[in-house]
């Protein structure tokens, strides 16, 4: 039996994770991710993107639009 992480306890988010946690669309958060390619939240995991959760929340505190 596999055993579910709730998102909110995650390190790391998918693209698709991310988009329905932060309720901000996929292609949107991929455009985040190429405009900031060596930001903190963003992790390449071979030819996949895990963006960092807590790294992620403190870039939208701080942003004034998304």
């Amino acid at each position: 039996m596999k055993q579910t992480i709730p998102l909110w306890e995650k390190y790391t988010l998918s693209i698709e994770e991310a988009a329905e946690y932060f309720r901000i669309g996929q292609s949107r958060i991929r455009q985040i991710v190429s405009e900031n390619p060596n930001a903190d939240f963003v992790l390449a995991v071979g030819n996949r993107t895990q963006i960092k959760r807590k790294q992620f929340e403190h870039f939208i505190d701080h942003a004034n639009v998304v």
